[in-house]
């Protein structure tokens, strides 16, 4: 049984592992996360592994996600629009505009951010941990765009472009 509380539980244990690409000082760690897309490698994945993070932790919670659901028109989960696009076109999942005041985020569901680490729309991406008035705490991959998994704490604001919630025990493949 997968549920967003337990995709909150493994993203937060796996930001805080922390996963990390190519460091001058370190080994790469996040072959297991890259291994989930087949046309990708380390070095094609550096810096810019974010969504990938996402897809990982949605892997290990038991969520059955394709990596390149049909819903993909721009590309796979590997990217954040990909990500925007899955929501968008499968009915079954929820899209809620960051500026959705009717909207009440909750552990588990993922937030897509505007203009975090350049000037683009859908740029980051991450799996929120607990939601508070003004902020709320998120499991990141590639954090600040130094290729480290972080848990941060990011204000409520501009940046945030979306809240895209999964349902329980949700199976792509049961349509």
């Amino acid at each position: 049984m997968c549920s967003r509380i337990k995709l909150a539980e493994i993203a937060k244990a796996a930001a805080q592992k922390p996963f990390y690409g190519i460091l001058q000082d370190k080994e790469p760690n996040i072959q297991p996360i890259v291994a989930l897309f087949p046309k990708w490698n380390v070095e094609k994945a550096d810096k810019n592994w974010c969504a990938a993070f996402v897809y990982y932790c949605c892997i290990e919670a038991g969520f059955k996600i394709p990596y390149s659901p049909d819903e993909c028109i721009s590309c796979s989960l590997a990217g954040c629009g990909g990500w925007e696009d899955f929501a968008l076109h499968d009915k079954r999942l929820e899209y809620h505009p960051g500026s959705d005041d009717n909207f009440t985020p909750e552990a588990g569901d993922i937030v897509v951010y505007d203009r975090v680490f350049i000037n683009a729309e859908h740029d980051h991406i991450g799996i929120l941990l607990e939601n508070k008035p003004d902020s709320i705490i998120a499991a990141e991959g590639n954090t600040f765009n130094d290729n480290i998994s972080r848990v941060l704490t990011r204000s409520k604001d501009e940046h945030i472009r979306a809240y895209i919630r999964i349902p329980n025990n949700f199976n792509y493949f049961g349509k």
